[in-house]
């Protein structure tokens, strides 16, 4: 099992928000990109990084958009679309989407609409 998964959401939360600000985006941006993913709108979202939930639960908890499977690329040298694990996919979809928003992708790119 590998350490990411017992870590607490509102520990890289931060660092997701930090990167998309540096790049001129916004935390209401990062947010819209995790509820697309997970399903969690602001108040549930809120809750899980109040809790301190596990990025197991975390995604244990979320309901997957059916276009996440759209998400491809790569995340420090793996591709996302090749990782076995479920829950590392999931994770690495997230980072993904990070990635792609501090880019300066349009939101619509972004959540592969």
């Amino acid at each position: 099992m590998s350490r990411i998964f017992t870590t607490s959401v509102a520990s890289v939360y931060p660092l997701y928000v930090a990167k998309a600000e540096r790049k001129g985006r916004t935390q209401d941006e990062v947010d819209e990109v995790i509820e697309w993913l997970t399903g969690f709108d602001d108040a549930r979202l809120r809750e899980h990084l109040d809790a301190g939930t596990t990025f197991e639960d975390f995604f244990a908890d979320a309901h997957l958009n059916p276009n996440a499977s759209l998400i491809t690329g790569s995340v420090c040298g793996v591709r996302v679309q090749d990782v076995e694990d479920p829950l590392m996919q999931k994770i690495r979809y997230l980072d993904k989407l990070v990635d792609e928003l501090a880019k300066g992708k349009a939101m619509e790119k972004v959540l592969r609409a």
